[in-house]
C-alpha cells in the first residue's frame, strides 16, 4: 500500500483527491509540525532530504514526491483520469498540471514564510505573492470551462487543485467574486462525498 506523508493544509491534500478518484488505497502518515525541530521532521527527513510533503513511499519502497510527478504516475495506470490522448485537451492538461507547480507554488512557498527568504523586504514580498497569484488565477479562470469540471463534464486529475486550493489565499470569497468558474468547479468536488474526511482534515485554520 503507498504511505502519504502529509500535513494538514499542505499539498498532501491534493494527492489524497487523486488517490480517492482513482480508488488507489493508501496510508495516511500526518507530520504536521514537520518545518521546526523534532520527531515529524526527523521521520519525513529520512525519507525526503528536502523536509517538504507531499512525499509518498510508493509500494517498493522507492519515494516519490511533487503532485504533478504523482498525477503522472497515477495516469500510467487510470488513464481515464486525463482527456484521451493525442488531443488538444490532454496537451492542456499537461500544460495545466505543469502550470500549477511552476507558477502557483512557488508564490507559497515564497509567501507563505517571508522572513525565511528576506530580511529587510518581508511585508512587501507577502503582499507581491498575493498579488501574482491572484493573477494567476484570473487566468486559470480564462482556460477552463464552465463547468461542471476543468474539462466539462469529464472529471480529471486536475480537478484536485481547486478542489484544495480554494480554500488557500485568497480564500473562496475572493474566487467566488473574481473567478467564478473555479469557484462552481472547486464546489462541485468538494460536494462529493468520497472527499469529505480528506476536506474536513485540511481546512484552513
Amino acid at each position: 500500500m503507498y504511505k502519504l506523508y502529509g500535513a494538514p493544509g499542505c499539498g498532501s491534500a491534493i494527492v489524497e483527491i487523486m488517490f480517492i478518484l482513482t480508488n488507489e488505497p493508501y496510508k495516511w502518515k500526518n507530520v504536521e509540525g514537520f518545518e521546526e525541530p523534532g520527531p515529524q521532521r526527523d521521520a519525513l527527513l529520512t525519507l525526503n532530504p528536502l523536509g517538504q510533503v507531499p512525499t509518498l513511499m510508493l509500494e517498493d519502497g522507492a519515494v516519490m514526491t511533487e503532485t504533478a510527478a504523482i498525477a503522472l504516475m497515477l495516469l500510467d495506470k487510470h488513464p481515464e483520469m486525463a482527456p484521451p490522448a493525442d488531443t488538444p485537451e490532454r496537451q492542456r492538461f499537461y500544460r495545466l498540471l505543469v502550470w500549477f507547480v511552476a507558477n502557483v507554488y512557488p508564490t507559497f512557498t515564497y509567501g507563505d514564510n517571508p522572513p525565511r527568504w528576506t530580511q529587510s523586504g518581508a511585508e512587501e514580498l507577502l503582499i507581491s505573492t498575493n498579488h501574482y497569484r491572484e493573477q494567476l488565477y484570473l487566468w486559470l479562470e480564462s482556460q477552463v470551462s464552465s463547468g461542471p469540471y476543468i474539462f466539462g463534464e469529464k472529471i480529471t486529475l486536475l480537478d484536485a487543485y481547486p478542489a484544495a486550493m480554494i480554500n488557500w489565499r485568497p480564500r473562496q470569497q475572493w474566487f467566488e467574486e473574481h473567478t467564478p468558474k473555479l469557484f462552481a468547479i472547486a464546489q462541485k468536488m468538494r460536494q462529493r462525498k468520497e472527499f469529505q474526511d480528506v476536506l474536513s482534515r485540511n481546512e484552513m485554520l
